[in-house]
């Protein structure tokens, strides 16, 4: 039995609820504890009970973590706000983790890390839209004071070489 056979269909009602844009596709998904569906698409990481929706593109994801333990998948954000955590219900029904893995990585296309001092880091990345476009982002480790001029400094610095080697446009930061 291939891997695919063994994953459950996504409900149509949830298919429906996706509303994808016609370039857009699902490449994996899988059923939470609650009911609800978590889908990854070439273009976004969907939430949907077949009704409401929530997404967000994957060049808005900073990082996961998976636990094994509880069958968690919990998603971090560039914009700091609280974790997201996705229950699966089948893990070993589902490729959800493995394709969040690659869209991520998919939508990095250099990064840099930027020590700050006192053991700090700043992330600094050019990112892919779900569209191609290219974009900053700078994610500071807990702590981190990235208003400090020592910090502002080194983060446009890495800002300039990042945008100057992928042709990123400047952006205001």
């Amino acid at each position: 039995m291939g891997l695919l056979s063994r994953s459950e269909k996504l409900p149509p009602d949830v298919r429906a609820a996706l509303s994808l844009d016609r370039a857009d596709r699902v490449l994996a998904h899988g059923r939470l504890d609650d009911g609800s569906w978590a889908v990854a698409t070439s273009a976004s990481l969907i939430r949907s009970d077949g009704t409401s929706t929530a997404s967000c593109t994957w060049c808005d994801v900073d990082r996961g973590s998976w636990d094994p333990e509880s069958s968690t998948l919990t998603v971090t954000w560039v914009d700091g706000h609280a974790p997201l955590r996705l229950r699966i219900a089948e893990p070993t029904k589902t490729s959800l983790m493995r394709v969040f893995r690659e869209r991520v990585q998919a939508s990095v296309v250099m990064s840099e890390t930027v020590p700050l001092g006192a053991g700090l880091t700043a992330r600094v990345a050019v990112r892919k839209d779900h569209v191609g476009n290219l974009l900053t982002q700078v994610v500071g480790d807990a702590g981190a004071d990235l208003s400090a001029p020592l910090a502002q400094a080194a983060v446009r610095s890495a800002l300039a070489r990042l945008r100057s080697a992928s042709g990123a446009p400047p952006e205001a930061w």
